[in-house]
């Protein structure tokens, strides 16, 4: 007999899957390490310059769309974090901090791919570890987040929904 996980354990593992995403990691961080990104020529790309415009334009789409970015084509800073954007920063960055104090992926890895193994970590399955999950500091971190930030967690159900739909016109 095959159980099913909670629902709210799915909504975060979703929700998680989107905030791992690299060019989102590296948006907010950028942001977040040396200011908001400026309208001069040249500075969105030359901050990203190892990203795809079509991975830098995904990026600020989900983080528009999450609300942890502010875009105003009119001020003179065109992308800035907004009050969620800088808890993910945190989360982001103290996610990195634990998996490089315990060598994880690997000693030398980026910072980026040191968030994603983090996070994804710990939205492991309930079910597997028992009841007595180990909830580290970057798991609860995650999950106060999620809790401060609802918004996250209903839009990407929102959009998983949406994609399940397209799948079916699709198919």
């Amino acid at each position: 007999m095959t159980r099913s996980l909670p629902e709210p354990f799915l909504h975060e593992r979703r929700a998680i899957r989107t905030l791992t995403l690299a060019g989102l990691i590296r948006l907010v961080t950028e942001i977040d390490d040396n200011g908001p990104i400026s309208h001069r020529r040249g500075s969105l790309q030359g901050a990203f310059g190892d990203l795809t415009p079509g991975q830098l334009r995904h990026a600020i789409d989900v983080a528009r769309d999450l609300g942890l970015v502010h875009a105003d084509e009119q001020a003179p800073d065109r992308y800035r974090l907004t009050a969620s954007g800088e808890a993910l920063a945190e989360v982001y960055d103290t996610a990195a901090r634990w998996a490089r104090a315990r060598h994880l992926p690997e000693a030398s890895t980026d910072f980026v791919t040191r968030v994603q193994h983090t996070l994804q970590l710990h939205s492991g399955s309930p079910l597997a570890s028992g009841s007595c999950l180990e909830l580290s500091v970057p798991h609860q971190m995650v999950a106060e987040f999620l809790q401060a930030y609802p918004r996250i967690l209903s839009h990407t159900d929102a959009r998983s929904a949406q994609e399940r739909t397209e799948a079916g016109r699709a198919a």
